[in-house]
């Protein structure tokens, strides 16, 4: 009884001992900075409206910073803005402007370094290098943020929201664009990126690696140089997400490279290039996701081991499926296809003739790209047929034995 008395006491002590800090023109503290040295652990420092320019703000102390609407950072194009050493930590309602941009550095808006249990929400940044810079932290929520910049070319820009070597971290309904990549993870397990929008970056709108146990879902990676690769991963679950017109000579809604164990489902690929490529991918679920009006729907290549393909709708697609390996122990079954003309007589749902998705003319175009020209002619339904008559070129046992008649998702 007596040790609770002490710790309520102490607890007490340290809510009175908090104060808030107010920082403006006139104020005793002028600048941010300032502000922060006087404060202590478990202070709040208010910014009234107005703009402050300053750079490299050391953060090292367990603070609430945060601005009435109207407060701009603006860095002045010189180095980063705020670096964060601190944990429980909260910065909101901020705006930045102006990160420096460095090519042996990596300037930017927020970096936070060695960090746990903080929250960084409502934030705006722009004309930024990097975003929102995370290493080798904890526990973050990275919550309602607006990050873009105005990116040429990946020499000479960053990432929207970079994570480096953490755990435990998620980020919510954040809209990143003008980046090189959107949201790029590397070393981060057991977190989620959910309720995104990440549009027109350069390179990816995810990009991640060597990132296991995390979670996506109901974000949407629209008119980016390529749509979300993912690498070098396992215990991956990805569902509800869109991946709309990601387009170019090279671009995927998806791309998985090494990956392991992975849930893939319910999400929509709709007018890319390629909608998911896949290489050297193994024990992959993919269920109930539609393909709609895609260059290709799928390309597989080599090194891809007990995957599934089941429920999914492959609608409008040029072509549903390029296959450059054996077919191994992939299952393709269950599957709508447009391009089915089969037949059900005993009406169960399901076709009595199985379909072969891969056509001799995408295993021509695979040999020579140059024959896409020809996509629409006479020539190519004529050897698409003569193929599925007698298969020479395509795999031969790559088939949906049970076809469905009727697409499974209605809301497309």
């Amino acid at each position: 009884m007596k040790k609770i008395c002490i710790l309520l006491l102490l607890f007490s002590y340290s809510v009175i001992q908090a104060k808030q800090i107010e920082v403006c023109n006139s104020c005793e503290n002028s600048s941010i900075q300032k502000a922060i040295d006087a404060a202590e652990n478990g202070d709040e420092i208010f910014i009234r409206k107005g703009i402050y320019k300053e750079n490299d703000i050391e953060v090292n102390k367990e603070i609430t910073l945060f601005g009435e609407e109207g407060t701009i950072i603006d860095g002045n194009n010189n180095g980063s803005v705020l670096h964060i050493t601190a944990n429980n930590f909260i910065i909101k309602n901020l705006k930045i402007i102006n990160v420096g941009v460095s090519y042996t550095k990596d300037h930017a808006a927020i970096k936070v370094v060695r960090c746990e249990n903080f929250v960084i929400e409502n934030v705006i940044l722009d004309q930024i290098f990097f975003g929102i810079l995370i290493e080798k932290s904890h526990h973050g929520k990275i919550l309602k943020n607006k990050l873009s910049s105005t990116a040429k070319d990946e020499a000479n820009s960053g990432n929207g929201i970079h994570i480096w070597h953490c755990s435990n971290m998620e980020v919510e309904g954040n809209e990143v664009f003008g980046m090189r990549d959107g949201i790029y993870f590397e070393f981060v397990t057991e977190s989620k990126v959910h309720n995104n929008l990440s549009h027109n970056n350069i390179r990816y709108g995810l990009h991640f690696m060597f990132s296991n146990n995390d979670t996506y879902y109901n974000n949407v990676f629209k008119n980016n140089g390529a749509g979300v690769a993912v690498m070098f991963s396992k215990f991956i679950i990805m569902y509800q997400n869109k991946f709309l017109h990601n387009w170019g000579s090279a671009s995927y809604g998806l791309l998985l490279k090494e990956i392991y164990d992975t849930q893939i489902y319910n999400n929509l690929f709709q007018e890319n290039t390629i909608g998911i490529k896949g290489e050297g991918c193994t024990r992959i679920n993919y269920k109930n996701n539609t393909f709609l009006r895609n260059g290709w729907a799928i390309k597989i290549a080599g090194a891809c081991y007990t995957n599934i393909f089941e429920k999914n709708d492959f609608m409008h697609n040029s072509l549903d499926l390029a296959y450059n390996t054996k077919v191994n122990d992939n299952k393709f079954e269950n599957n709508y296809w447009s391009e089915y003309t089969g037949y059900d007589l005993d009406n169960d749902g399901i076709g009595d003739v199985p379909y072969r998705p891969v056509k001799l003319f995408s295993y021509v175009v695979n040999k020579t790209p140059e024959a896409l020209v020809m996509l629409r002619s006479l020539f190519v339904d004529i050897i698409n047929f003569s193929e599925k008559v007698s298969p020479v070129f395509t795999p031969d046992d790559l088939m949906d034995k049970k076809p469905l008649m009727k697409k499974n998702n209605d809301s497309i």
